[in-house]
């Protein structure tokens, strides 16, 4: 069973008590989100991240997402990679070609990874360029409010210090207005050299979800959806609590270890009116 809030406008928290749960969910969520995309526009663009993200989409590989599923209309790309080669342990690529992409029947040639033999600034330049022609044959949407790029999903993961993406706290990268991809050379874990989609570009997105579990993310998780009135300690420069998309909704995948902390504070009306199961 699942505990559901709304502490945010256009925003939803799932709370789950297994990961077999949050992938059951998750399927779900995504096969939804992909039938509307491709009933209203003929494409559904979604942006992946790495790290344990990858393991939870195993569902969407089994009955009857496997079957049903309009496979051949979707496109896939990546919210951030590590400035490493495609078969490197520390690529997004490989994690999710071994894991998601060798296991459904998505065209090779919607697959949209970073080129692993430029300098990480190129690779940069070069994404946002490919997405950029996508966007001007409407594969990938745009933006009603700037001229970003509107996928129809992106999924990201979350550090225990907060980071999505590859948009750690404090970091120059989250002040950039606008580029649609990034590089940084100095990231705080390693390895040091990645490229990363900008705020506005996640901002821009129809669905934004975010996964997080475990304990070690619970203060993260809290800091990132308390409401700025009530929580003093909440730091403005905290990336994913400046996921906020403009004109799109935001869902929350979390297990009762990462939302120890909301639950804790479920006497507080602005969680408990929402609070279903």
């Amino acid at each position: 069973m699942a505990a559901s809030y709304e502490p945010k406008m256009n925003g939803e928290i799932r709370i789950f008590e297994s990961s077999d749960e949050i992938a059951t969910d998750l399927a779900e969520y995504i096969s939804q989100v992909s039938e509307i995309s491709v009933k209203e526009r003929g494409y559904f663009a979604i942006a992946l991240s790495g790290g344990a993200l990858v393991s939870y989409l195993w569902k969407l590989c089994e009955a009857p997402y496997n079957k049903t599923l309009d496979w051949s209309k979707w496109y896939i790309f990546w919210s951030d990679e590590r400035a490493v080669a495609k078969n490197h342990a520390d690529s997004n690529y490989k994690l999710t070609k071994e894991g998601f992409l060798s296991k459904v029947p998505i065209l090779s040639g919607h697959v949209y990874s970073i080129n692993d033999n430029a300098t990480v600034e190129d690779a940069a330049t070069d994404y946002e360029f490919v997405i950029r022609q996508l966007v001007k044959v409407r594969t990938v949407g745009v933006s009603e409010s700037n001229d970003c790029p509107k996928f129809d999903l992106i999924l990201l993961g979350m550090g225990s210090d907060g980071h999505v993406a590859s948009l750690f706290p404090n970091h120059q990268a989250l002040e950039l207005k606008d580029d649609w991809v990034t590089y940084i050379t100095d990231s705080p874990q390693p390895p040091p050299e990645r490229i990363t989609f900008t705020l506005p570009v996640i901002n821009s997105a129809s669905n934004v979800a975010i996964l997080a579990t475990g304990d070690d993310k619970a203060n993260a998780v809290h800091l990132a959806v308390s409401d700025s009135s009530n929580s003093q300690d909440a730091p403005t420069s905290l990336p994913a609590r400046m996921v906020q998309p403009t004109d799109g909704k935001l869902v929350w995948f979390l297990d009762s270890a990462s939302a120890s902390l909301l639950e804790a504070t479920t006497d507080d009306a602005a969680y408990e009116q929402h609070r279903e199961y």
